[in-house]
Parts: C-alpha cells; structure tokens; sequence
C-alpha cells in the first residue's frame, strides 16, 4: 500500500535527483529515504529511479508518476483546509427551494450576494410551491426555502425577508382598469374571480378570501400558482388576487392596479406598512448543514439592501 511518507520520499528525490539533499530537506537520514523508496516501487511494480553512486535519474514511469505523485500531495495539503471551511459553513452546498413569483423578489438578489460573499457554497434550485418546500425541508431534500406562511412552527424556523402589497390583475380594457382610484372589495361584487387552491396554496387563497369578504364575486377557477391565475386573467377567464412583484412577470394583456386595506390586516405592522404579502425563509429546525448558517448570517444585510 501506497503512504504518503514514501509519495514524499519519491517527489523530494526526484525533484533534487540526490539522496544526500533529498534527505536534508526532509530532515531525515539516507538508509529509511532509500528503503521508502524501494517500498514504493515494490507496491508500484516498475523502476521509478535509476542510481548508483554517482548519479539519480528518472524513468520514463517515474516522469509520469512525479506528475501524479504532486497532484496527490496537493490534494492532500488542501483537503483539511476544505475540510476545516465546510465545518465553517464558507464551502459546501445549500439547497435552496423557491416558487416563481418568490424568484422575482428575492431569489436574484440572493444569489448575487451568495456569489460575492461565499462564493465556495454551492446553491441548487428547487422550484416547489410552499407545501412542497416544507415536505422537502422535513424530509431533508432541501435546506432552505423561499415560501410563503403558514408553517409548522414546532418542526421550522422562518424568517420574514420581504413584504409587498396585494394588487388586483385585471384584463387590459377591464372597467375595473379605468378607476382612476384604488379598488375596494365592492368593486368585485358579482366579478368572475381566479382564486387559489385552499390547500396547495393556502396563503393566497386566505388572502384573496379575506380582502373579499365582504364581496359576492363568482369564484371561476381555483389554481395552483400565482403565474396559472395571471395567465388566465389575459384569456379572459376573470380577475385575480396577486402580489405587486407579480408585475414583472410581464404577460401580455394585463394589467395591475392597486387595493386599499381591505380585510383584517395580518398584524399591526401590516395595517401600518399596507403591505400585508409575506416571503419568509424557511428552514428545518434540526438542520446540520454548517452552510445553511452562513446563508441565514447574509440575510438581514440582504434585507437592509433592498
């Protein structure tokens, strides 16, 4: 078997081609260098060294195997170095769940300031709606996620990094387009609306349900993703509830217009902002993933900068 005493024999040897300096250099005597070497070649199986008395010289195996031999030697130096910066959390590799419309708001910036800061942590995507982050966070196939509340508190640990308002989607032309004013529940009174499912995408379907309780809009169509209900408001299909960063998804044919505090505010501090759409991190309580910390240190600086 190989050691790294006898890779280093071979390497401090061949790169002096003399015993007596190979042997001072490693701060050794010439009897356990030369049997080093002997060991070695026996393992490998070829004459690495010619040498006699007066002279050293490589083989042509022992050319190609010195190339080998600082390649390992390097690996061997830095593997505890790498080692040491994964325990740390400034290398290894973080995967991180998103939705589509959470991309537009925060995934971008995030990855930017993960580029610049720790540029050694390796970021996978997963898109996932919310309940498929939080299923992928308790069975341990992600280590972060960008969704939307309400979670289990007992088994996730989440963070708000970002609000923005609610806003209508309505087709281009809509009578609803034309109020020069922000829309109120009444407005949708008897409107088709595109609604959101209850369970896969609970949070907007509460939202959409609070700020029209006091309305009789016909419930159309109950969808998955924020994306499917803009989509179906430019066919013409009805009018949805959306998150103002949903603006960027530049479709065709809609157009967005403002609400007024409709509804009972999620908290104070949304009543005061107006502003009562969340996106959270998420993150499994339990988590060991040395990586995951430092993502989780950037965020408040992230916040601060947007």
């Amino acid at each position: 078997m190989l050691t790294l005493d006898q890779i280093r024999a071979f390497v401090a040897v061949a790169e002096e081609l003399h015993f007596g300096r190979a042997a001072d250099r490693l701060s050794m005597t010439q009897p356990p260098l030369s049997r080093h070497i002997q060991k070695l070649e026996r393992v490998v199986g070829v004459t690495l060294l010619e040498r006699d008395n007066r002279r050293v010289v490589l083989t042509d195996a022992g050319r190609a195997f010195l190339e080998d031999a600082r390649r390992m030697l390097s690996l061997v130096d830095t593997a505890g170095d790498r080692a040491r910066r994964i325990a740390s959390g400034a290398a290894g590799t973080v995967r991180l769940g998103f939705t589509a419309v959470s991309a537009i708001s925060m995934l971008g910036p995030l990855l930017r300031r993960l580029s610049e800061q720790l540029p050694e942590i390796d970021v996978i995507l997963h898109e996932r709606v919310t309940a498929g982050q939080v299923d992928g966070l308790l069975r341990g196939e992600l280590d972060l996620g960008l969704a939307r509340p309400p979670f289990d508190i007992a088994s996730l640990d989440s963070r708000v990094v970002f609000r923005e308002p609610l806003c209508a989607v309505v087709p281009l032309g809509h009578p609803l387009a034309d109020l020069d004013r922000p829309l109120t529940p009444d407005d949708f009174d008897g409107l088709p609306v595109i609604s959101y499912n209850p369970v896969q995408s609970r949070y907007f379907h509460e939202l959409t349900v609070r700020f029209l309780t006091n309305a009789h809009p016909r419930i159309e169509q109950q969808v998955h993703q924020i994306l499917t209900a803009a989509l179906l408001v430019a066919a013409g299909r009805g009018v949805a509830l959306a998150p103002a960063s949903a603006r960027s998804l530049g479709i065709d044919g809609i157009t967005f217009c403002d609400l007024v505090q409709g509804g009972d505010p999620v908290d104070a501090e949304d009543a005061a902002t107006g502003e009562p759409v969340e996106l959270h991190v998420i993150w499994a309580a339990t988590s060991t993933n040395p990586a995951l910390w430092r993502v989780l240190e950037l965020l408040p600086d992230l916040e601060a900068k947007r």
